[in-house]
């Protein structure tokens, strides 16, 4: 049987909650250090939602992780420029209070984003003072070049749907979202793509670790085969990258080692 999720609010309107899933005692191997906190695409829409990061959880979670699959409000339902920014770090922020009523270890946060989600990851890898600091962020596919999106008009112009403005409009909103204008970054990203990815092109990827690395941050670029939803479908050749690069930011191997890093 695979455990149970907790849904566990951290504000009053009904997007804002985190459901928490601890490994099952059927999970393969020793509890993995640390929590994951997933972050689920859709290109900032409320169409998509939180079930998108169930597989990913459950999967996990079978592996000794302990998850947070977060949801926040999105473009349509309350969300959009600032309030889904001050949900993913209110959101993950309520991991301190987890912690508490759930023994959840804290020593290791990296937060798994998809698509839109691993810009939001990044965001929130960027945030100084956080009540719980990210340690690393493993990108899936990430839109981790804003103005780039929205040039190329990704998903009916979702950039500007979610944003509400433009670089030139308001260019602070933009330094303040866009992870190209976060770096340096003060942790290590994994930016993950498939190699046959038609939703989000594998040179937003590579431009941004690009710019990382040049900047002085610890990232890099993996390439992976499949396309944009291999890499949040289990049993995939890259969800099997996706589990390697969390367990390495779990354990603090490779770019993760924050000794070096």
């Amino acid at each position: 049987m695979p455990p149970s999720p907790l849904r566990i609010p951290y504000g009053p309107d009904p997007e804002q909650y985190a459901e928490l899933t601890l490994p099952g005692p059927s999970a393969a191997g020793d509890p993995q250090p640390g929590v994951v906190v997933i972050i689920h695409g859709g290109y900032w829409r409320s169409k998509y939602s939180a079930d998108l990061g169930w597989p990913a959880a459950l999967d996990l979670a079978a592996r000794g992780f302990t998850c947070w699959n977060l949801e926040y409000r999105r473009a349509g339902n309350g969300g959009g420029w600032p309030e889904t920014f001050s949900d993913i770090g209110e959101g993950i922020d309520a991991l301190e209070a987890a912690a508490r009523n759930y023994a959840l270890d804290l020593s290791r946060v990296t937060v798994l984003g998809h698509s839109a989600g691993g810009q939001l990851a990044v965001w929130a890898a960027a945030r100084r003072g956080a009540a719980v600091p990210v340690t690393g962020v493993v990108s899936q596919a990430g839109v981790l070049d804003l103005a780039r999106a929205l040039e190329l008009e990704l998903s009916d112009n979702a950039v500007r749907n979610f944003l509400g403005s433009s670089p030139e409009a308001d260019p602070e909103r933009y330094r303040s979202a866009d992870p190209m204008l976060l770096l340096p970054l003060p942790v290590p990203v994994a930016a993950l793509h498939g190699d046959n990815d038609s939703h989000v092109p594998l040179t937003l990827s590579a431009g941004f670790a690009q710019a990382a690395a040049a900047s002085g941050s610890n990232a890099e670029l993996r390439v992976v085969p499949g396309d944009h939803f291999d890499l949040i479908t289990p049993g995939t050749a890259a969800w099997a990258a996706v589990v390697r690069a969390v367990t390495e930011a779990a354990e603090g191997r490779g770019i993760f080692d924050l000794r070096t890093s």
